[in-house]
């Protein structure tokens, strides 16, 4: 009986464990290291938020002033204070330098393009040239705008671009390239964007006269080696061109005049309420303190300026007209009269 009890053996006490699986454990070991994970960046959370025996961390984030808050800019002066930000270039170190907006509004033979070169010669401003002598770039007001917004945002290229530290930037526009016809809506745009207009004229209208009709005929004729020539930049070429001494019209002389006196005037009253300056080509040649002023309205450095060009006409207007005596008698005891007279001496 008791054998019969005692049926048990050796192996039947030895337990066997279960067969461990891999990826449980894996999954253990990695459940683990998370929540100990969430344990300790929880409590560095609560050190840094909280007092702890080394005092108060804290934390601060410096945030970028915009360009208009990091200078001092006068009230009276922030209409005319922009900071473009092209879509071609990065401005980078000069991005906070203010840019300046200016149109210089003449017309043709006034000295504009003379005066241009002088402006261009400064470091910081770039006059970008007569934009508008493209008609499709004035077909429209709202081709008109685009053209503006490109130049004034530092996106239209020329060689007078100065790219990423232009202080001032502007074009050359002629009365008579869409100007006038949208006045309105140029004055608007003006007054909006802080544009600076600079009305640049000639007192003496019959020298205009002279070098417009001296202009066509070089067009036509082109005796610099077949090549047309509006400026130059040697004596020997403004000889040459100042030979040709044109015929003025005596029927159409005081109309002319006129005509162009009356575009003057109007230009000035529709642009009265904008910005601006108003300087004579004459002036200028007599008084170089005039680009110092130039020069202060549009809020830039002082420099020195200067220009390669070489003035054509010279002298008396006498010795540049053909028919001088018939011109003559037609502006006397005329309120044209003063025209006659030598203006300016070089």
């Amino acid at each position: 009986m008791a054998d019969d009890l005692c049926f048990f053996t050796k192996e039947s006490f030895i337990i066997k464990p279960p067969k461990k699986n891999p990826l449980v454990l894996k999954m253990a070991v990695l459940i683990f290291v998370m929540v100990c994970g969430i344990y300790v960046c929880s409590t560095r959370i609560k050190q840094i938020g909280g007092q702890s025996s080394f005092g108060t961390l804290n934390i601060q984030v410096i945030e970028k002033k915009p360009c208009e808050a990091a200078i001092d800019i006068q009230p009276s002066e922030k209409p005319y204070l922009h900071f473009p930000k092209p879509k071609t270039f990065d401005r980078d170190e000069c991005a906070c330098n203010p840019v300046r907006y200016f149109a210089i509004l003449s017309t043709q033979r006034s000295g504009s393009g003379w005066f241009e070169t002088l402006l261009n010669s400064h470091i910081n401003i770039s006059s970008n040239g007569e934009i508008f002598s493209v008609k499709v770039r004035r077909s429209n007001i709202s081709t008109i705008v685009e053209t503006l917004d490109r130049i004034y945002n530092l996106d239209w290229f020329t060689s007078a671009s100065k790219n990423e530290c232009t202080a001032a930037v502007g074009l050359k526009w002629m009365l008579n390239q869409g100007l006038m016809q949208h006045h309105e809506e140029i004055v608007e745009y003006f007054k909006t964007k802080g544009v600076s207009a600079i009305f640049l004229f000639r007192r003496n209208l019959l020298r205009r006269m002279v070098s417009i009709l001296a202009n066509s005929y070089d067009q036509n004729a082109k005796p610099l080696n077949g090549t047309h020539k509006s400026h130059v930049h040697s004596t020997h070429e403004a000889e040459i061109l100042a030979k040709y001494k044109p015929t003025i019209n005596i029927t159409l002389l005081i109309p002319n005049l006129k005509q162009v006196e009356d575009l003057v005037t109007k230009s000035m009253q529709y642009f009265k309420s904008t910005r601006h300056i108003i300087l004579y080509y004459e002036d200028i040649i007599n008084n170089h303190t005039k680009l110092l002023e130039v020069q202060e309205f549009l809020k830039v450095p002082q420099r020195d300026l200067n220009s390669r060009q070489v003035k054509i006409h010279k002298g008396a207007l006498s010795s540049q007209v053909e028919n001088w005596e018939d011109v003559k008698k037609t502006l006397k005891k005329t309120r044209y009269e003063s025209f006659l007279q030598e203006d300016y001496k070089l």
